[in-house]
């Protein structure tokens, strides 16, 4: 039998011979020396790297100094700059808007009652027997709602637009019991604006509303107020009709508004103003005037309901 040298039976129980060990500690020395060395350069070059940054980073701040974070601001000093604001470029007042938006529709309505009348103010033979209110074009063809007393009985029904032309309009419809008549121009604008109509459905009192015509036969005018009341009832001074389902509001209002639209702050018509209240002779306005729904206004122009 042959001999097995006492050292193999230990390398097959706990590893390679002594010299193998000794030639792995030699040969992975150096190895682990090096990867040492190359960690250092690594993190030696993240800290380059790092320091190379704060530095661009504070010339470019240096270089830009309206682009350092500033402290916040104080109450004070927003309050000041709003205020400098308001005042170098002022808000545009909601009724402002409003009356911007309806006025090209906005038209200076008169009702010639005698047949020499030729619709000039100044008369050689006196003064003339006239009926003079305002009306709102609701169709760019130049259809026109107005008040029917406004040119009951007139031979003939002369309008002015916004731009200043003047043109002689028939009556198309009437509508006694709301006191509505719808009239047509013969010759209109080329740019005229038809006005935006709106349901009185989410209409509530206290809502800002501007009326637009010409009082008197002065304008176009403009005033504002609030809606006061709906589903009012006005009986005219002779007693002989009453008008019903009225917007009430408190927009002055005077003998030339009738026949003109009532309008909300987004520039569209919610009414026809039709009456005032005149518990005295003056024929001023007190306070309360009355304007029919546009429903109604529409439906006597054949235009469907909201």
């Amino acid at each position: 039998m042959k001999k097995v040298p006492l050292y193999s039976r230990s390398q097959r129980a706990v590893g390679p011979p002594p010299e193998t060990v000794a030639a792995a500690v030699v040969a992975t020395g150096p190895a682990k020396a090096r990867s040492r060395f190359v960690a250092g350069l690594v993190r030696h070059e993240r800290r380059l790297w790092a320091a190379a940054l704060i530095v661009l980073a504070a010339a470019f701040w240096w270089l830009n100094p309206t682009l350092v974070p500033k402290a916040p601001l104080t109450f004070e000093q927003i309050d000041a700059a709003m205020r400098q604001s308001i005042e170098d470029k002022p808000l545009i007042a909601p009724e402002s808007r409003a009356y911007d938006a309806i006025l090209p529709s906005v038209v200076r309505v008169v009702g010639l009652m005698t047949d020499g009348d030729d619709g000039s103010d100044n008369k050689d033979h006196g003064a003339v027997e006239r009926g003079i209110g305002s009306g709102v074009v609701i169709i760019d063809n130049g259809t026109i709602l107005t008040n029917l007393h406004v040119i009951n009985g007139a031979k003939k029904v002369m309008v002015t637009f916004f731009d200043g032309s003047e043109s002689e309009a028939v009556v198309l419809n009437i509508q006694p019991e709301n006191d509505l008549a719808v009239l047509r121009a013969r010759t209109i604008p080329d740019d005229l604006e038809a006005a935006t109509m709106r349901s009185t459905s989410d209409l509530s009192p206290g809502d800002k509303v501007i009326a637009v015509g010409f009082p008197f036969g002065i304008g176009p005018s403009v005033s504002s107020g609030i809606v006061s009341g709906l589903k009012r009832q006005f009986r005219s001074p002779d007693g002989q009709q009453t008008l019903t389902n009225l917007i009430q509001f408190d927009a002055a209002a005077n003998p030339g508004n009738s026949g003109g639209p009532l309008v909300t702050m987004d520039g569209e018509v919610v009414g026809i103003v039709t009456a005032i209240l005149n518990p005295s002779r003056q024929r001023v306005f007190i306070g309360i005037g009355f304007a029919m729904p546009i429903e109604n206004a529409a439906a006597a122009a054949g235009m469907p309901p909201f």
